[in-house]
């Protein structure tokens, strides 16, 4: 089989070029044989080399004839997909919501998967008080980036929430976004054993604030 023929490129995609020439090759290739092969000096392949060892895309190999003389040093591709490419993750996330909608109680299924979530976040301690559990609490929504903020009304303690993280999502489909986050904070909560629980989470309570109920766990049973 034809070994693939690489074009030379700019400066700019040097490193891409070394990539290429080390990955169509069906064995290690030396210095000299890729800079001969993208028709630049070794002096810009090794320079380049040394980046793409140190992060990890190329190896150095041991070279498998000996003679009379030092050995080339000799390279090859690690053999992993690239990754340093572009993500899209909000597809990835808008893909999962649509899937939980169409379920038949998409809210549920919503507050189920935010629940399994919820049960691997640190817990408080055993002996956590409802103070220091809504404290941890709040501090956990504000690590996952809520911007909460602690609340009462008539006595009854409230989270207030300034800032969504999946905020385009929820805003297209609130009755499976803000129902991940109600599982969330269940499952957490339940798994702490804590002495309180989320009575409700009141999405877009207002324009800039969704507000979570908290309420004695035993009351709320």
């Amino acid at each position: 089989m034809a070994q693939e023929q690489v074009k030379p490129v700019g400066q700019g995609n040097r490193r891409n070029g070394i990539l290429r020439v080390l990955r169509a090759s069906g064995a290690p290739l030396s210095i000299v044989a890729i800079a001969n092969e993208l028709g630049v000096h070794p002096n810009t392949v090794r320079f380049h080399l040394d980046s793409l060892v140190a992060d990890g895309l190329v190896e150095h190999v041991e070279p498998t004839q000996r003679g009379p003389g030092r050995p080339a040093l000799m390279f090859q591709a690690v053999r992993q997909m690239d990754r340093g490419g572009t993500r899209h993750y909000r597809l990835l996330a808008e893909i999962l919501a649509n899937g939980l909608a169409v379920q038949p109680d998409p809210g549920a299924a919503a507050q189920a998967v935010g629940r399994v979530w919820g049960e691997g976040l640190e817990s408080p301690g055993p002996s956590a008080t409802a103070e220091e559990t809504i404290d941890h609490l709040v501090g956990m929504l504000d690590d996952l980036g809520f911007a909460p903020e602690r609340r009462s009304s008539d006595g009854a303690q409230q989270v207030g929430l300034r800032h969504c993280p999946f905020l385009e999502l929820a805003e297209g489909r609130p009755g499976v976004v803000c129902p991940v986050h109600l599982g969330l904070m269940r499952g957490a909560l339940e798994t702490w054993a804590a002495p309180v629980t989320v009575e409700r989470l009141e999405a877009f309570a207002e324009p800039d604030l969704c507000l979570v109920h908290l309420a004695p766990a035993e009351a709320a049973s």
